[in-house]
């Protein structure tokens, strides 16, 4: 039973284990991120068009869920600036304008979104926490900075009807800025100030709260909603009913892929975020367990009136910097966020949305990471631009199809990497034993006669032309044609029926050349394989090393150059 848990609900058989010792830290770590999820949850509730009290509710049931299913001790779940831009992205257009529609769709959404992540569970589709590359990720991240910066502008500035797609919203309101609301703008830029001052002078503090609180004061005592500050109004008071989502048969050709694309983003984001606090604290985290616990959240958050979730960096670093051991801490942030919206709604009536819009835009280049762009360029490139055509992607056609983009790209990138592998010849150097890359050595010298060809990947359809070319040009580069060819087999994890073939179509023609194609390394598997396929396994001598293989081929050379001595006397 106990390991039946530990294997279905992690988090549950964790918290049956729960020490006493544990719960100070996880009582003021949870009191802590309850402290930064509100004001975050209102922000981006806001961000992806819903009430401040829909982002509430999707802070405080989903992370029962995860509690019960998830393996990570540290982990927050909650609205995210990535998901919220999603939802926003693909609801908006189906709802046409409809509050109710927009709502029945951001719940399908949900649970389609977490419907995907418990059948990956079963798939075991874990390994696509490393399906999108790290620039591919920072890129779509700073797509979605991007993005919500400018879409906060107009909340900022209070300059109506500038919908749209977000360059053209931006362009338009550029052209209008002598529209701008002062009061509005004022707020907004006390918001800023008290943000940075409160990240300077008391970094521990949330700042998100002391700039909403500050704001509502500030409408409050001066009467701005009065003089045309918008504000949240009133927001309901009680924890939401448990709902039965309908699934919109014309909206699920739409709502499916972008569930798919959500599930995607939204599990890697969240796995890089546990798997560092993991590292960070000595423990493990099983990205399986993690997928179901996702979408046991999400399905969740669908049913509870809430919206598609993710992990929350921002909420996770609190429960660690505050101390939090357990999934204790999440439990009890939930519940701090359940007691302030059963008992301390009224005073949200009056935080302005300016002050959101100044929130989101902290959040939003909060996500920027020019360093890590900046670190990618001097690597490689060409991961660089394909990290700028992830931003690029996301910031042109949006968030939805940005995901589509980032999807392509990471296909592209293996495809590339996959078919094009790294092609050395080897040689010795003096001084170090084994053979090394002659391009990387200066003073590598090939054995006299032989070339030495690494292939670095898997010989199969999709790379077997290259392969072909690269060999045959090795070659052809020789001053003179080389007695033999050894090709080091050991970074041939794998090999197909294409493979064998043009193996085979490269031994010949190398054999019509005179030159003899041997392998090294691999030699039971590689013998293994070419019997399954049909091959004649002695067509082409397998050498347990590349050591034995040059030795054997200089032994070769040596006998038929005392035959030929022999003869000749």
């Amino acid at each position: 039973m106990r390991e039946a848990l530990r294997r279905w609900a992690p988090g549950l058989a964790a918290l049956l284990a729960y020490r006493r010792v544990d719960l100070g830290p996880d009582l003021r770590a949870g009191l802590a991120v309850a402290a930064v999820a509100i004001p975050v949850g209102i922000a981006y509730a806001e961000l992806a068009g819903f009430r401040p009290e829909v982002g509430l509710y999707s802070c405080v049931f989903p992370l029962f869920a995860y509690a019960i299913f998830g393996s990570s001790r540290q982990l927050v779940l909650g609205p995210d600036a990535a998901t919220c831009a999603v939802i926003a992205s693909a609801v908006a257009p189906l709802a046409a304008g409809d509050g109710a529609a927009y709502a029945a769709l951001s719940a399908e959404l949900a649970l389609l979104t977490g419907i995907i992540c418990i059948l990956a569970r079963f798939l075991r589709l874990g390994v696509l926490a490393d399906f999108l590359s790290k620039p591919i990720l920072i890129g779509f991240l700073n797509g979605i900075a991007i993005t919500i910066v400018l879409g906060q502008l107009a909340k900022i500035t209070r300059i109506e009807g500038t919908g749209g797609h977000v360059l053209h919203a931006t362009f338009d309101l550029v052209l209008r800025l002598g529209e701008t609301h002062p009061p509005t703008l004022l707020i907004a830029l006390g918001a800023f100030g008290l943000m940075i001052a409160s990240g300077r002078l008391l970094p521990a503090f949330p700042a998100a709260v002391l700039a909403m609180a500050g704001a509502a004061l500030a409408v409050f005592l001066l009467g701005l909603d009065l003089a045309g500050v918008k504000t949240l109004g009133v927001v309901p008071a009680g924890l939401p009913g448990v709902m039965l989502v309908r699934l919109d048969p014309d909206a699920l050709a739409a709502l499916v892929p972008a569930a798919g694309g959500l599930a995607l983003v939204s599990f890697t984001s969240m796995m890089l975020t546990s798997r560092s606090f993991a590292s960070k604290n000595g423990y493990e985290v099983d990205p399986d367990k993690d997928f179901a616990a996702l979408g046991a959240a999400n399905v969740v958050s669908a049913l509870t009136h809430g919206f598609a979730i993710s992990g929350a960096d921002s909420r996770t670093a609190m429960a660690d910097a505050a101390g939090g051991r357990t999934h204790a801490a999440a439990l009890f942030a939930a519940i701090a966020v359940a007691l302030v919206l059963m008992f301390l709604t009224a005073p949200l009536r009056y935080v302005p949305v300016a002050a959101l819009g100044a929130v989101l835009v902290m959040a939003g280049l909060s996500l920027v990471d020019l360093a890590t762009l900046r670190l990618i360029a001097r690597a490689d490139r060409a991961e660089a631009v394909i990290s700028l055509l992830a931003t690029l992607g996301v910031v042109v056609l949006g968030a939805t199809q940005g995901i589509l983009v980032a999807v392509v790209l990471a296909l592209l990138r293996f495809l590339r990497m996959s078919a094009r592998p790294r092609v050395e010849i080897l040689g010795r150097v003096a001084g170090m034993p084994g053979f090394h890359a002659l391009s990387r050595h200066e003073s590598a010298t090939a054995p006299h006669g032989l070339v030495i060809f690494r292939f670095n990947g898997p010989l199969v359809f999709f790379n077997a032309g290259h392969f072909r070319h690269a060999l045959l040009a090795a070659t052809s580069a020789e001053e003179g044609a080389p007695k033999a060819v050894i090709l080091d087999l050991l970074p041939v994890t794998e090999v197909d029926v294409t493979g064998l073939f043009t193996l085979k179509e490269v031994s010949d023609a190398l054999r019509q050349r005179g030159i003899a194609l041997v392998g090294a390394g691999r030699q039971t598997e590689w013998r293994n394989w070419m019997v399954t396929h049909g091959f004649n396994p002695d067509g082409i001598d397998i050498h347990p090393t590349l050591r034995k293989a040059v030795e054997a081929l200089a032994a070769a050379d040596t006998d038929q150059s005392d035959a030929g001595d022999t003869k000749a006397s």
